[in-house]
């Protein structure tokens, strides 16, 4: 795939919305049905033929371009704050996985093999959710430093949302990952963040148009 700005703002666009969700489940014991479909196919899309195929169309990452619009214009509201650290956290424990050829290759296999329960049931399934937290907890997480979800302490302790919350902080890491490969680098958040915003609002406004 050639590498476009475009590109590069809709996977950090998909690592906000990840994170976004994240942030409810953990507060708000809950996640919007659409936006979380949407993460969590993209970790099944090992393979697509462009950057918007990974989350099925721009117009499903809405909430990640709106969200990413915001933070790099430099006008986030403070209760979003906490989605701009688990971003930064995500890609910042990408550079460690990328570099870790054994945990890349265990995180390969996991998904390859729950792409095939994801088949038999769906891709937001209990059974499926709960497999792609196993792998999070088997790969991600023994990264350092590991990320510190902060919420409702009933939520958190509740099982099927604690694997909603790992499997999104997995799919949180799938859109870092295609971050870098878009050629997304910590220089660019610093130097091109206005690029990047402008970049978020458009294809944003394109998508509610079409």
């Amino acid at each position: 795939m050639a590498r476009t700005l475009d590109d590069a703002a809709i996977a950090l666009a998909g690592a906000f919305q990840s994170a976004w969700l994240v942030n409810e489940a953990a507060v708000r014991g809950r996640v919007p049905p659409a936006p979380f479909a949407c993460v969590i196919e993209a970790i099944f899309m090992v393979d697509p033929p462009d950057t918007p195929s990974v989350y099925g169309g721009v117009a499903n990452l809405d909430i990640g371009l709106g969200l990413l619009e915001r933070h790099l214009s430099g006008k986030p509201p403070a209760e979003e704050m906490q989605i701009v650290r688990y971003v930064l956290g995500v890609l910042h424990l990408e550079r460690k996985l990328v570099r870790n050829r054994e945990l890349m290759d265990k995180l390969g296999a996991g998904i390859k093999r729950i792409r095939g329960q994801a088949e038999h049931f769906s891709t937001t399934h209990e059974n499926v959710i709960a497999a792609l937290a196993d792998l999070y907890i088997n790969t991600v997480s023994t990264l350092t430093p590991r990320i510190i979800v902060g919420g409702e302490h009933g939520h958190l302790t509740q099982p099927a949302n604690a694997n909603r919350v790992r499997a999104l902080l997995l799919a949180a890491m799938r859109s870092a990952v295609l971050w870098r490969q878009n050629g997304g680098t910590r220089m660019q958040l610093l130097f091109r963040r206005r690029q990047i915003a402008t970049a978020a609002q458009r294809l944003r406004e394109a998508a509610q148009t079409s």
